[in-house]
């Protein structure tokens, strides 16, 4: 198995700091668990990730993700399976925060309008949010885009050290891991469509 290959694996085993237990939003998930400071740590650098691999499967999640709010109808985006598990469009709104918040813990500024910084308060506060339909599908795509372009702009800061939580890790490890808890949403995202009798777009 290639290096890269080997690590991304591994990296997916390893990545539940940035995966939430399916919507509770009582837990502290994805990111917003602590701040990213720098740290001069013995971390074995991301070498080895191919970034434009990374890049596409940021953009297929954003065309997936994206299509699948916009097919969902407003009478469904309160429907939650159960009380105190996030609702269809808490979970939108919840990618939302943090496609802005994970680059900004990483020195990627957010744009003001959002209220986000690296400071996991401000995660927090955005994911609580109350949107009307067209806000939330205008968030959750111009997140991606926000999302996408900090991991362009990261190339060669890849092997950047960090500390999350007390841990050492690097950039790209973060990347990986948050593209990670991306994929736990998608899936998320298509169970609470198909019991609300919704055929993802792609699937048609």
């Amino acid at each position: 198995m290639p290096r890269c290959t080997r690590r991304i694996a591994t990296l997916a085993l390893l990545a539940g700091p940035f995966v939430s237990s399916c919507g509770v939003p009582a837990d502290p998930d994805a990111a917003a668990s602590g701040d990213v400071e720098a740290a001069d740590t013995g971390t074995p650098a991301a070498d080895g990730l191919e970034l434009a691999s990374l890049e596409r499967t940021v953009e297929i999640l954003h065309e997936k993700m994206t299509a699948l709010a916009a097919a969902m109808p407003e009478e469904s985006l309160a429907w939650r399976p159960m009380e105190g598990v996030r609702s269809v469009e808490e979970v939108y709104i919840h990618v939302a925060a943090d496609n802005w918040w994970v680059p900004a813990m990483m020195g990627w500024e957010a744009p003001p309008e959002t209220g986000v910084t690296a400071d996991s308060e401000t995660f927090s506060a955005y994911q609580s949010r109350t949107m009307p339909r067209e806000e939330m599908l205008e968030a959750l795509d111009a997140s991606f885009v926000f999302f996408r372009q900090a991991i362009a702009e990261s190339a060669g800061e890849l092997d950047r050290r960090v500390s999350l939580r007390g841990s050492p890790t690097t950039v790209g490890d973060i990347w990986i891991r948050a593209v990670v808890h991306l994929h736990e949403h998608l899936g998320q995202s298509i169970a609470y469509a198909r019991s609300n009798g919704v055929v993802p777009p792609w699937s048609r």
